[in-house]
């Protein structure tokens, strides 16, 4: 693949050059046309199939064609090309925010301004420039379709459907569970020794404890439903997912397949509790709820691979109320003797009510996904309470409000932004200040080196200088020997770049430094007159950039995402704390709710980010804190669980039982208590004493505080407490996978989905 990526940039960019160069007569344009196509074949990243990837060059044109007229008309005076490069390179970057896409093509749109800010000052060539840039762009479309096209990737709405139909199994295996009574929860007959995929690496990579316990074999490669329900909805996590074809943009479709994969992973953890549980006794109406939620979920599958019409909420929201009617009603067997077992059976009730309602999510995140209509949001406008407030809002109040929320400091693509520009600025002054003859180099250089945190531009910088020494050193010579010969170089450019560009992706980046300084030292001789020293600027011009890249790291948040990483998940915790208080509260009428879920909402977006980018660098894995995978998960879990309390529980739904709301609250208090816990520890930076999170004795003390242990209630509202308690006691399991700070190393835990 990086062989024929390396042919279809060769083709295109000597294709381009040599007709302008040599056939027009038009240096100017040949030089566009060249680095157009290095620009975004090269500098940039483009996801999809061929047909995508062409398409998304000839929507690079525009932006291309202001790019390079700012920089020509900025030209004029040093300080102002420094200026429009501090606000285009922050703009530019700051697109990133955008989703992956936008990310990919970052350094290939700033090469558009950085080279024609530069000397000379020669607005009358703007033509000729745009010229090129139109021949260049067009050439890569036209080889990206025609020269050995690259395979369409897996759709991320194929990996979507491919895990629905997976935990539809598991949903069924549930249902199975339900069905006759079994001996013992922890072993049962879904531990298939047969292998169904690959296991974690690490035991940590899933730190869901109903998994853990349930699945025994997990590290051996044990097959059966729940592996194969967790290695599929794995599958979903970005770092399984090519970085291009990840839907992270600020459009509703992406929105929605994000928040179905979230569904789908929420649910598949539920229907593991209720496989570990069991059933001590036949729960026919739980059966069925779990047969209606397989069903949803094998509807879901083709619908969102677009194989079927989009799937329809109705017959498992109508289950749903089935379920809530019957668990209500006197039960037709007898109820279980004991409290425990008494207990156990509405817990498993619950727990199977929430896979459904997850169930019941993901199909509308589908239908939004295919844009078509949605039921009647009963909370529209309300977007602390209304899970799918972006469904009809329109794509620019959608991106308006992800570029807004981002325009902060605690936001990491803020933080990246500002980096970029000011050191692509301060490199702009210095090749101006130092009179650099190529200074554009020094801005490559700056904006190819430069990594979000310092620990990893110091390790990029020395192979890169190492490469650039080495290419200066073999190039002078070539200059040397072959002299003012525009044919030699001619006949030899298309073998150093076909060789450029392929070593470089294989072989790291002193190999791409080194073949590259060849490259543009081919190319300038072409253009004009050009002796060895030119490969001394080159060395020179690269230093320089290095030194200006490597000074903003160390000044510019410099620790890159690990520092926010860890203040990030720390709110996040806080506010999921007081997310489930509130959520509580409303339901059981002491408040209207004071906006603490949309606050967690908006901090996860943070974590997320902050989480993505820790994960690209390097860390020593002895301060990198806890499990950060786990702690997001606990987190995401909250918000989500909330949401469906509030869906389905009208407020004030337990006003009327005040010593249930007041177990309810000190419960609520008591899981509140835990995440705030876990904040503290990590803001200081320590591990909180022995006794800090007392997780088993707060989850006792919620399972001993149920109010419908002994038998159904009379009230079907009361149900309520039940769900609520087991959301907690939930909660509570997912926030004990998180190991404290300073627990030990910690190891390198997988994206989240």
């Amino acid at each position: 693949m990086a062989v024929h990526r390396a042919l279809r940039v060769t083709l295109a960019a000597c294709a381009g050059f040599y007709v302008c160069r040599y056939a027009l007569h038009d240096a100017t344009t040949a030089t566009y046309a060249l680095f157009a196509v290095v620009a975004t074949g090269v500098l940039s990243q483009l996801g999809g199939g061929p047909k995508d990837r062409a398409r998304t060059l000839l929507a690079v044109i525009p932006a291309a064609y202001a790019l390079v007229t700012t920089g020509t008309l900025l030209a004029v005076q040093a300080w102002s090309a420094a200026l429009g490069m501090l606000v285009v390179g922050f703009a530019v970057a700051y697109g990133s925010v955008g989703g992956p896409r936008l990310v990919g093509l970052a350094n290939g749109l700033q090469l558009f301004y950085i080279l024609p800010c530069f000397p000379p000052y020669q607005p009358g060539a703007l033509p000729s420039r745009l010229a090129g840039v139109t021949v260049g762009l067009l050439l890569l479309a036209g080889a990206e379709l025609a020269l050995w096209p690259e395979r369409t990737p897996v759709r991320y709405q194929d990996r979507l459907a491919r895990a629905a139909e997976t935990v539809a199994r598991l949903a069924d295996s549930a249902a199975d569970a339900c069905t006759a009574p079994r001996a013992g929860a922890g072993a049962t007959d879904l531990d298939d020794p047969a292998p169904a995929a690959a296991p974690d690496p690490d035991p940590a990579a899933d730190p869901d404890p109903a998994t853990r316990a349930a699945d025994p074999g997990r590290g051996a490669g044990a097959g059966g439903p729940l592996a194969a329900s967790r290695a599929a909805v794995d599958g979903l996590r970005p770092s399984r997912v090519p970085v291009l074809e990840r839907p992270a943009s600020a459009g509703a479709v992406d929105r929605a397949l994000t928040h179905a994969a979230a569904a789908l992973r929420y649910t598949r953890t539920r229907l593991a509790r209720v496989v570990t549980l069991g059933a001590g006794a036949p729960t026919p109406e739980t059966a069925v709820l779990l047969r209606a939620t397989a069903r949803a979920l094998r509807a879901a599958a083709p619908g969102v691979g677009a194989r079927a019409p989009a799937p329809d909420p109705a017959p498992v929201e109508e289950a749903i109320a089935d379920f809530e009617t019957a668990r209500a009603e006197p039960a037709q067997e007898p109820w279980p003797a004991t409290p425990e077992a008494a207990e156990a059976k509405l817990r498993l009730g619950c727990i199977a009510l929430d896979a459904a309602e997850g169930a019941r999510f993901l199909l509308i995140a589908v239908r939004i996904s295919r844009r078509a209509p949605v039921p009647p949001d009963p909370h529209a406008g309300d977007r602390w309470r209304s899970p799918f407030w972006y469904a009809r809002l329109p794509a620019r109040t959608l991106w308006w409000r992800r570029f807004r929320g981002h325009l902060t400091p605690r936001s990491v693509y803020f933080q990246n932004a500002l980096r970029i520009a000011a050191a692509l600025a301060a490199a702009r002054l210095v090749a101006g200040a130092l009179d650099l003859s190529h200074g554009f180099w020094a801005l490559l250089a700056t904006l190819t080196l430069m990594r979000t945190c310092a620990a990893d531009t110091r390790m990029t910088l020395r192979p890169a200088l190492t490469g650039t020494l080495l290419g200066a050193l073999a190039t002078a010579p070539l200059l040397f020997a072959v002299g003012e010969r525009p044919a030699v170089y001619a006949a030899v450019l298309p073998v150093a770049m076909l060789v450029a560009f392929t070593a470089g992706p294989l072989l790291g980046v002193a190999w791409g430094q080194g073949l590259f300084t060849v490259v543009v030292a081919m190319i300038f001789t072409q253009l004009a007159p050009a002796d060895w020293r030119l490969a001394e600027t080159r060395l020179i011009d690269v230093v320089t950039g290095a030194a200006v890249g490597t000074l903003a790291g160390l000044c510019a948040w410099p620790r890159g995402g690990g520092s926010e990483l860890r203040r990030s998940v720390a709110d996040l915790l806080r506010d999921s704390a007081l997310a489930l208080q509130e959520t509580v509260a409303v339901v059981t009428g002491t408040t209207t709710g004071t906006g603490a879920l949309r606050r967690a909402q908006h901090t996860l977006t943070f974590a997320e980010a902050s989480y993505a980018q820790f994960q690209t660098e390097r860390h020593d894995p002895v301060t990198a804190g806890p499990n950060w995978q786990a702690a997001l998960l606990a987190c995401q879990h909250t918000t989500r669980g909330a949401e469906q309390i509030l869906t389905r529980c009208p407020p004030g739904s337990l006003a009327p039982w005040p010593r249930t709301v007041e177990r309810l609250e000190r419960d609520a208090a008591l899981v509140a208590g835990a995440f705030q816990r876990q904040s503290h520890g990590l803001r200081r930076h320590r591990r909180p004493d022995h006794t800090g999170l007392r997780l088993a004795e707060t989850e006792e003390v919620l399972l001993g505080e149920r109010t419908l242990a002994a038998h159904p209630p009379a009230d079907p509202l009361l149900l309520t407490a039940t769900d609520l308690s087991v959301w907690l006691s939930g909660l509570l399991d997912d926030l004990a996978a998180v190991p404290p700070p300073g627990a030990g190393p910690a190891r390198a835990p997988d994206r989240i989905p």
